[in-house]
């Protein structure tokens, strides 16, 4: 008997199937592609600073110190170039700001901001307007999405079923679940925001926030292996392409493009850059964030054999790894999951559905 049905095909039904595959743990994943499109969307950027209230970011040092090693030793696995380390140059909007990044350096926040307040891009740098003083934040950089989606499906070989998922299909008992024939112990939900259609969880409590990003070429811009953080983010993905972001929309949680989304992100590259670009692709997906922005990982509350692995939002390059790391031992050496990631704090949703 197979040990997990992987159900769903972006970020994190991909680091479960890596995690469980390095505990060998055996599994299939089935996942439509031409559904939610937001892990390829995304930038894959990985952050340990929350800039609005200049704090690190949950967990950030055992995250980082985690998932790089994980999507290096992938990189090994499938051949393919997906982690790139890359500092990300914060520009300051007002002298408060920079006094508040000075005094966080020196203390709380000194493993991760550089203490040096630069005044000006480095001469290689052309065709940015990253003119004010800016800081640098370390350990920071982005996961090549696409690439490490479609790869890793490659490697998986017949392990990974492109097909629509139907949840009438599943036939749930005490000690397995079955489906399409098939025979597994366990069934594991890494749906993001389509957990909403999902009958057995349902109740999960999501904030889904859409977001669009585009690619352009710009002749002349050089801003190699750095993030540039101004009211947006630009970073190249090849020498002359580049990815700009992020939009984000609670209301309209389509995966359809919108020119408003559109126009904002162009506004945004207005502020990024001073030289004329070519948009190459625009992209949209919807963001499966938490209401507590914590992920949502354990067991149904009644079908102990069925899990969610969710709500990794858009720190979920930084999250999946630790987590689903954190999930494996949950489940074979009986070790506690982490108390905020734990879908048991949402049982009473359950409860109050059923």
């Amino acid at each position: 008997m197979i040990d997990f049905l992987i159900v769903g095909n972006g970020l994190a039904g991909h680091v479960m199937a890596h995690t469980l595959k390095n505990n060998q743990l055996s599994f299939n994943i089935v996942g439509d592609s031409a559904l939610s499109q937001s892990s390829r969307v995304a930038a894959g950027i990985w952050n340990p600073i929350v800039f609005k209230r200049m704090t690190k970011s949950w967990l950030a040092d055992e995250l980082i110190d985690f998932l790089i090693p994980f999507y290096s030793d992938i990189e090994k696995k499938i051949e393919k170039k997906i982690i790139t380390l890359r500092p990300i140059l914060k520009s300051f909007f007002e002298e408060q700001e920079k006094q508040l990044w000075l005094k966080k350096c020196t203390f709380e926040l000194e493993k991760y901001l550089d203490p040096a307040i630069s005044k000006a891009a480095p001469d290689s740098f052309k065709n940015h307007k990253l003119t004010s003083e800016f800081g640098v934040v370390k350990s920071a950089g982005n996961i090549d999405l696409e690439a490490f989606i479609d790869e890793s499906q490659f490697f998986f070989g017949s392990n990974y079923i492109n097909t629509h998922f139907f949840y009438k299909d599943l036939l749930v008992e005490n000690n397995y679940v079955k489906y399409k024939g098939i025979s597994y112990k366990n069934a594991i939900f890494c749906e993001g925001y389509l957990v909403k259609n999902n009958p057995y969880f349902n109740w999960v409590p999501l904030k889904p926030a859409k977001g669009e990003t585009i690619s352009i070429s710009a002749n002349g811009l050089e801003i190699e292996n750095v993030i540039i953080n101004k009211n947006g983010f630009i970073f190249n993905k090849k020498s002359d392409i580049f990815k700009v972001g992020a939009t984000y929309n609670w209301k309209d949680l389509t995966d359809d493009i919108t020119d408003d989304g559109k126009n904002e992100l162009q506004q945004k590259l207005n502020h990024l850059i001073s030289c004329n670009y070519q948009i190459l692709a625009h992209q949209a997906g919807v963001r499966p964030s938490s209401i507590d922005r914590r992920p949502i990982i354990g067991l149904h509350p009644k079908y102990k054999n069925l899990q969610i692995f969710n709500g990794l939002g858009t720190k979920g390059v930084m999250l999946a790894p630790y987590f689903a790391n954190n999930f494996v031992h949950f489940y074979q050496q009986k070790q506690p999951l982490i108390k905020e990631v734990n879908v048991d704090r949402f049982y009473p949703l359950y409860k109050n559905a059923n």
